[in-house]
């Protein structure tokens, strides 16, 4: 409340969503976390695996070098760990500005108000986490492994796959805040509000 108050001072109307802007950043954000994540493990793993598929891609005539993979998999990590920030960040920011419904538990049997802060608290340990990766990663890169044809360990594959698990689990716990409880979502708050939701398309 105290955040509404100050952002209205400042001349930031709230809209139906109870934010100052029409459309939530942090879902939108959080799709090029995702993103550019996966594309970094699954690109090590295809530099991993590089002399299994250097055949098929000679057949096809794809020109491709082991390095090349490597690469992919190292700068989008590292755009991965800056966009993060930003993504957990405006995560934050709207996470204060909602007005979660009560007495209403998602298909986990978790509240609103719970669900919101097992996803604050799970962001920034998985900000934590991409970070202390993308750190392994460079320390593999230019010191560890640097003269070494594998550039990547076992053990950090390992780890991008299980972040895999723990993204899809953080990610369905965001799905249910807005699929579920509506929060920052127009037409739900509409429709708690009485109101017509194809109000807005006329």
């Amino acid at each position: 409340m105290k955040l509404q108050l100050l952002l209205a001072q400042f001349g930031f109307e709230q809209s139906v969503n109870h934010l100052p802007y029409e459309f939530p950043i942090h879902p939108n954000l959080v799709h090029f976390t995702l993103g550019l994540f996966i594309i970094a493990i699954i690109f090590d793993i295809a530099g991993t695996f590089f002399p299994l598929e250097r055949p098929i891609l000679k057949f096809f005539g794809i020109p491709a070098l082991r390095s090349s993979f490597y690469a992919v998999g190292w700068y989008n990590l590292v755009a991965c760990a800056i966009v993060t920030f930003f993504t957990v960040a405006a995560g934050f920011f709207e996470i204060m500005l909602a007005n979660p419904p009560i007495n209403q538990k998602s298909s986990w049997g978790l509240e609103a108000g719970s669900t919101m802060l097992i996803h604050g608290l799970g962001g920034v340990f998985l900000l934590a986490l991409i970070v202390t990766m993308t750190v392994w990663r460079g320390l593999q890169r230019y010191i560890w492994r640097k003269d070494q044809v594998r550039q990547v360990q076992w053990s950090y594959l390992l780890m991008g796959i299980v972040m895999f698990g723990l993204l899809y689990i953080h990610g369905t716990l965001g799905g249910h805040m807005g699929s579920e409880f509506g929060i920052h979502i127009t037409a739900a708050e509409l429709l708690r509000q009485g109101k017509n939701p194809n109000a807005l398309l006329d």
